[in-house]
């Protein structure tokens, strides 16, 4: 596994031993960050069970202004400080260790551009992650929600706690999902504003 692109572009990156990890493979990792090249420069990116740190360290990499590396796993949060250090991205990043909902609540950003999240299948934590982003401030109908997930995993709760699917994109095995939380009337009528 490598960095694709970007300042630290053909590095070679490490990955956590045994099987409690699962690395996006580096052709659904550039297929991805091909999608969101336009949208990286200067943003705050938030990587949830970051594994190695792959994906927020591509993020940096390509442009983001700072990660967030959210992971709870020991031998991965030893990986993603051990890839930091070897791209030189460490000033830009922000590792927390803790559970995605929890570490949710510390991330004190006025605002998050991109929020990635890969966590293991078939567990739930999907939905977990989505109701705890509805109540957090720094979420607007502008934050742009990937979540990798399985080609099966049921999604019909997402209009019930204020998102949308904007965009999938599949895959052999597994699939993107690009939500975005439904605007509010008052976020429409702050978006009209800016417009005046």
């Amino acid at each position: 596994m490598r960095v694709i692109a970007g300042t630290a572009g053909s590095l070679p990156l490490k990955t956590p031993e045994g099987s409690a990890t699962r690395p996006t493979t580096d052709r659904i990792k550039e297929t991805l960050f091909n999608m969101l090249q336009w949208d990286l420069q200067g943003r705050v990116f938030v990587d949830l069970f970051s594994g190695s740190g792959a994906i927020g360290i591509e993020a940096l990499s390509r442009g983001a202004e700072r990660a967030y590396f959210v992971e709870n796993a020991p031998r991965a949060l030893d990986c993603i400080r051990q890839n930091l250090a070897f791209t030189k991205l460490e000033e830009r990043a922000i590792v927390l260790k803790q559970e995605a909902c929890v570490a949710l609540g510390g991330i004190s950003e006025p605002f998050v551009d991109i929020i990635f999240m890969d966590p293991p299948y078939g567990c739930g934590h999907e939905e977990r992650v989505l109701a705890s982003l509805r109540d957090r401030n720094y979420v607007t109908e502008d934050t742009r929600i990937i979540v990798e997930t399985s080609l099966d995993t049921d999604f019909s709760y997402l209009r019930e706690l204020g998102f949308f699917l904007e965009r999938e994109k599949r895959y052999k095995t597994n699939r993107h999902m690009f939500l975005r939380r439904i605007a509010s009337d008052k976020e429409t009528d702050v978006r009209l504003e800016r417009r005046i």
